[in-house]
């Protein structure tokens, strides 16, 4: 009796196993990308649902007055310089600085002789603006009333544009670096800058009162999920040559 129950138990075994060896899960890499995927992408559905129905407005409205002179709503807090740097991290999310950002790395690589891997970061950036105007569209969130804006904006709320552009880009650039760095200490400089940059983008709409605190969570787990994503898909196409590998290390 138990020889058929193992066998129908190997029949299933076998094929996920096979599933898991070809998407070199048994690896670092890709395991830790796709765990990032899946908790990121569940985590930014959650907050939409919560989004959805109300249950982040009182600590959004909460966040966004904590940020201003009680006496002047239009003042944020902090002197004259913070309010002006602000507006200058912002611009590190923008489309243009992005675009421009991105193009610049792809070029840099294609003349490098690696023009497939820039090619493949024009798609997954480029693809990355289209999957946050898409959400934008479709949840179409008015942008915050509460405080007036510290800048112009023209597009809905829901996600943060310039929270997931920079979490997409920035991220998926650092993790292009650090994968052909060799040494660990840039390696991890590379990486904590692009997560700087992420999270200073972000904060910087909230400062500026031309997003909900919710609204940039939103858009660092998507614009992360989405980061991953990338990064696992390379690593898959890296294995099957599709894109050129990172240098092999130093010989010992």
């Amino acid at each position: 009796m138990r020889a058929p129950s193992q066998q129908r138990t190997r029949r299933l075994i076998e094929p996920a196993l096979a599933v898991w060896l070809r998407l070199r899960l048994n690896e670092v890499g890709p395991l830790v990308a796709l765990l990032c995927l899946s908790i990121l992408g569940y985590g930014f559905f959650y907050l939409a649902h919560e989004v959805g129905e109300g249950s982040t407005a009182a600590l959004d409205r909460r966040i966004l007055l904590a940020l201003r002179n009680p006496a002047d709503l239009a003042d944020p807090i902090g002197p004259p310089w913070l309010e002006e740097s602000m507006r200058d991290i912002t611009g590190l999310g923008s489309v243009f600085t992005v675009l421009f950002l991105t193009c610049a790395v792809a070029a840099y690589l294609g003349v490098s002789g690696r023009r497939r891997i820039g090619l493949y970061v024009l798609v997954a950036v480029g693809s990355g603006e289209l999957v946050s105007t898409v959400l934008k569209v479709f949840y179409h969130r008015p942008r915050p009333d509460l405080v007036p804006h510290g800048m112009e904006v023209f597009t809905a709320s829901f996600p943060s544009g310039h929270a997931t552009m920079s979490a997409i880009a920035y991220l998926t650039l650092a993790t292009l670096i650090a994968r052909v760095e060799r040494n660990r200490r840039a390696k991890a400089l590379v990486l904590a800058l692009g997560v700087s940059v992420t999270l200073l983008v972000g904060i910087s709409r909230i400062y500026l009162g031309v997003h909900w605190p919710s609204d940039v969570l939103a858009g660092w787990c998507i614009g992360a999920a989405w980061a991953s994503l990338c990064w696992f898909v390379a690593l898959q196409l890296q294995r099957r040559g599709e894109v050129e590998a990172p240098d092999p290390p130093p010989p010992a």
